[in-house]
């Protein structure tokens, strides 16, 4: 069963604002890669704005570039082993997606695929700023839709009951952390 339910594309920021490790997946003609980045943010709310850092040198730069679009794919904890993976491997020979095992659902509004198990989605078009991309390789892009998983997403708050669906945070050298409990306070 999927639990894929919109999100509002004005409260999309609130899926990225505590800075979880991400998949970036990407598709342009018969290809299509994905891979992990830890460097994506919220920029603006509306129209909603995302920045993430993507490396000169791959396969998915050359992939987004072509397109303009990607989707910012938000991994849970059972998904940490394929996030490494992902990270640690170019898809210049190899399939990613295919050889780890990550299953691509079509999205709606852009060719990159959204991957299956992730726990929250931003489709996303690239506002273009060569001077960002080329010096900083910095992309900006607009959300143009937003999606999460009801079990783990509603009413605008994250919440984890089940371990496995916690986001997770990479440090480095294979060692991630996973989001903790949420508390509030009267301000």
């Amino acid at each position: 069963m999927i639990h894929r339910k919109p999100v509002a594309l004005q409260k999309s920021y609130l899926l990225l604002n505590h800075g979880p490790v991400t998949l970036i997946s990407s598709a342009h003609g018969d290809y299509r890669n994905v891979m992990a980045a830890s460097w994506a943010m919220p920029l603006d709310f509306d129209p909603p704005k995302v920045a993430v850092v993507i490396d000169k040198n791959t396969f998915s730069r050359k992939l987004i570039e072509a397109s303009g679009e990607f989707v910012i794919n938000i991994p849970c904890q059972q998904q940490a082993q394929q996030v490494l993976a992902a990270g640690s491997e170019t898809g210049q020979s190899l399939d990613k997606l295919v050889q780890f095992e990550l299953t691509g659902s079509e999205a709606s509004h852009v060719e990159a695929p959204l991957i299956e198990g992730c726990v929250a989605w931003l489709e996303c078009r690239i506002i273009p700023e060569a001077h960002n991309q080329n010096q900083y390789d910095l992309f900006i892009a607009e959300v143009v839709a937003a999606w999460a998983d009801d079990r783990v997403f509603q009413n605008g708050r994250w919440h984890f009951p089940q371990e496995a669906l916690r986001t997770i945070h990479y440090a480095a050298g294979g060692q991630f952390f996973e989001t903790g409990h949420a508390f509030e306070i009267e301000g």
